[in-house]
């Protein structure tokens, strides 16, 4: 048996956060077990050069596949963590006008683009590089990967959990207590409980959708930006489809690229391969953006809806929309005090959002018990 003063189920953006801080602190009697052998959750980046999906690769010419933006001027905590980490931000390219299809009757027509405000900001290198640099940070042996947790046992005076690996040979961990940072309704769907959650909380956590559970995204690489050339900001909405909302992916100083995020709904796309939806995008892009766009050199489908590890049925018909935050503790019983959600849903300003992971994961450490913070060696 394997034992931890803190067990972390899961190490997307809040799992790795909440290590970041325990290790701030001076508490390495922590582990981090994550279902994937990969670290980042629904963090996720493509490269332009591999052409495949990158986790340990450190580059600047990557391409979100998950979230991709935030906002610096209202989202302080992550604006700050950005900075502490060195990592360089850039701004969303939307200079130029946008391209609408209203019907699959109407050609294309250009229209006036728009900026956001407050701007929405962007990575260099995605995502990724902010689960990069917190990994880097973290005592590698704290880390175990290719571990799903399936089970949660109260022993009153301490917490037992149950991981499988993909062999289907388990593991069991003590603990004295566990930051879930998963989505709520994966964690109320694969993880068993002993004794049960509380009937309510049970149901608020199963009823919180995950964000980005039931999208999909499209990401076309090309050498250069030639949209931009004719005046176009690579912005585009479409009642056509099959991607409904497009952008501009470009890296500075790295390769250009196209995004769309896919309008079919997951049950549909479930049926349709990944080939077929390929040639409909491209025909879409060069409906848009001209004859060049048919020919991207790299092209990449990420279907969050097919990924277990961040999916449920009854993600499969949500709406898309960020939930509002479900309580994040059990109020009585016996798992009161010793189980906290860290995911970005339990964000009570930011739910779904990045920078919700990790106000999430700073309030949840903030508030372990002093117990769980003595750097001693748990027996």
């Amino acid at each position: 048996m394997q034992t931890a003063r803190i067990a972390i189920v899961g190490a997307g953006l809040s799992g790795l956060y909440a290590a970041y801080l325990l290790e701030r602190r001076g508490i390495r009697e922590y582990v981090l077990l994550e279902a994937r052998n990969t670290l980042g959750g629904r963090i996720a980046s493509v490269s332009a050069s591999e052409q495949a999906m990158a986790d340990s690769t450190s580059t600047s010419d990557r391409f979100d596949l998950g979230p991709a933006w935030f906002w610096p001027d209202y989202q302080r905590e992550l604006d700050r963590l950005v900075h502490d980490l060195g990592l360089e931000r850039f701004k969303q390219f939307e200079t130029g006008d946008m391209v609408v299809e209203r019907s699959r009757d109407e050609p294309p027509v250009r229209v006036r683009g728009y900026v956001n405000s407050p701007a929405s900001v962007r990575l260099t290198g995605g995502m990724g590089a902010l689960i990069d640099a917190l990994r880097s940070r973290l005592d590698p042996a704290r880390i175990v990967t290719g571990q799903a947790v399936r089970r949660l046992r109260n022993m009153e005076a301490h917490l037992e959990l149950e991981s499988e690996n993909g062999d289907g040979h388990l593991t069991v961990w003590r603990a004295e207590h566990v930051l879930l940072a998963l989505p709520p309704r994966l964690v109320e769907n694969t993880i068993a409980f002993e004794p049960a959650l509380p009937q309510a909380l049970a149901q608020q956590w199963r009823a919180t959708a995950t964000w980005m559970a039931s999208h999909a995204k499209y990401v076309a690489i090309y050498d250069s930006p030639f949209w931009r050339e004719h005046g176009l900001s690579g912005e585009a909405r479409s009642a056509h489809g099959p991607l409904s909302e497009i952008h501009d992916a470009s890296m500075p100083g790295g390769s250009a690229a196209l995004f769309g995020f896919f309008g079919v709904p997951p049950h549909v796309r479930k049926n349709v391969s990944e080939d077929v939806l390929r040639t409909q995008c491209r025909a879409q892009l060069a409906r848009l953006f001209g004859p060049q766009a048919s020919t991207p050199r790299a092209e990449v489908i990420k279907d969050w809806a097919r990924e277990p590890y961040t999916a449920t049925a009854a993600d499969l018909d949500a709406t898309g929309h960020h939930a509002e935050a479900p309580p994040s503790t059990a109020a009585s019983g016996p798992w009161r005090g010793r189980l906290t959600g860290i995911a970005s849903e339990w964000s009570l300003h930011f739910p779904g959002y990045v920078a919700g992971a990790i106000e999430a994961a700073r309030v949840a450490v903030q508030a372990l018990p002093s117990f769980s913070l003595i750097p001693t060696p748990f027996r």
